[in-house]
């Protein structure tokens, strides 16, 4: 199947508590590890969320990624024109064939819904599959810094 025809049969919508099973299936198909209880609390706090922007992507009626954000609250100074992207996961199966993009796409949409003006994620330094991409769709350094406090 070509990338045109692929994205001809994907289908973006809300995240929902349903999706739970499928989204541990895709997180333990891309990092090898099953944590439906992290999952979980993770979907229960987005969906309790009035500004999660939370999506799944459906392929032939079945879930094949997801992505997680959600709009700013003024938390620590950040105004409300500031969308966060918490997690992204695509089925391996559909990994470089455009659904991440697919998925960023669609959340924008829902970003620009609620005035959103810049979007922020945090990557790893060493995850350069994941700069990549995002560097791909458009992001670049941003005007914040990431501090850290190590507990031994």
């Amino acid at each position: 199947m070509t990338k045109d025809e692929l994205l001809q049969r994907i289908t973006a919508r809300k995240l929902k508590s349903d999706d739970l099973d499928a989204i541990v299936e895709i997180d333990y198909k891309v990092l090898g590890n099953r944590r439906p209880p992290y999952w979980k609390q993770k979907i229960e706090e987005m969906g309790n969320e009035k500004l999660s922007k939370s999506l799944v992507v459906e392929i032939d009626n079945a879930v094949q990624g997801f992505i997680m954000g959600t709009v700013s609250g003024w938390e620590f100074g950040v105004p409300n024109t500031i969308g966060w992207i918490d997690t992204i996961g695509v089925n391996p199966e559909y990994q470089h064939k455009g659904v991440a993009t697919f998925l960023f796409t669609s959340i924008i949409e829902e970003f620009k819904k609620d005035g959103v003006e810049n979007i922020y994620t945090l990557v790893k330094w060493e995850a350069w599959d994941l700069m990549s991409f995002f560097k791909t769709i458009g992001f670049t350094r941003g005007d914040m810094i990431n501090l850290e406090y190590k507990l031994k």
